[in-house]
């Protein structure tokens, strides 16, 4: 049985990253893996030892403000999961909150966990659209497509980004990264959301999620002939080459 865990459902979700985390159930139910997910909200318990896959969306600055406290609450038993082999993918103001901190157009500092080295802080000038990474797992290159749209510019320190843009802003729209990457932690700014439109990646966590569990990752290849023919389209509109 794999635990998965939506932490703060009812605030962190914008732009149907819920996805991700259906995505993420059915390829497993689909080979007979059992998932329980459990919704998190403001102030109910979890314990992280028990976690098998965590995830974090997208949420405004409002939203933001309003779970701070309480994750900052959840942050050393976080950290210590994290460090542990905990799998985690965090989308936009999900992805901003591991970092250092959050810095609003009025100056403001929402802070963060810290448990990944970076900084997030607001630019005037909004990053949408479509957008195509290369991401390397397990030293196989896959090209991910999905859509950011986010002010926050998130500049990384001694953290890996997730992938190198292909087209699209990604972090900031400067340096050519986007994401980050931490042990089994998988941050990004791709909605859409992420993980239906590319198999791959959420085949990975899925396989990252039962090795925590201390089984071997097999995983039974399934019929992904639509998502890749999805992905194929989106990159052909995106002028990304074969």
């Amino acid at each position: 049985m794999l635990t998965v865990c939506h932490l703060y459902p009812d605030l962190l979700n914008l732009y149907g990253d819920r996805g991700n985390i259906i995505a993420f159930t059915r390829r497993a139910r689909w080979r007979n893996i059992p998932v329980r997910v459990l919704g998190v909200r403001l102030g109910e318990p979890v314990d992280f030892r028990e976690v098998d896959f965590l995830f974090l969306g997208g949420g405004s600055d409002r939203e933001q403000s309003l779970i701070a406290a309480d994750l900052q609450r959840r942050a050393a038993a976080l950290r210590a999961a994290i460090e542990a082999g905990l799998v985690v993918l965090a989308i936009c103001g999900g992805y901003q909150l591991l970092g250092r901190f959050y810095r609003t157009l009025d100056g403001t500092e929402i802070p963060g966990l810290g448990i990944l080295d970076f900084y997030t802080q607001a630019g005037r000038k909004r990053l949408i659209g479509n957008i195509a990474i290369e991401v390397e797992l397990e030293g196989k290159k896959i090209r991910a497509c999905g859509f950011e749209n986010h002010s926050g510019q998130t500049y990384l320190g001694a953290v890996k980004p997730l992938g190198r843009v292909l087209r699209g802003y990604g972090n900031n729209g400067r340096d050519g990264w986007e994401g980050a990457r931490y042990k089994n932690v998988f941050c990004s700014y791709l909605h859409g959301p992420l993980l239906p439109k590319n198999p791959a990646l959420c085949d990975h966590l899925l396989r990252l999620s039962l090795r925590r569990r201390g089984l071997d990752g097999y995983l039974a290849p399934l019929d992904d002939s639509f998502e890749k023919r999805a992905n194929e389209v989106m990159l052909h509109r995106l002028g990304v080459k074969g």
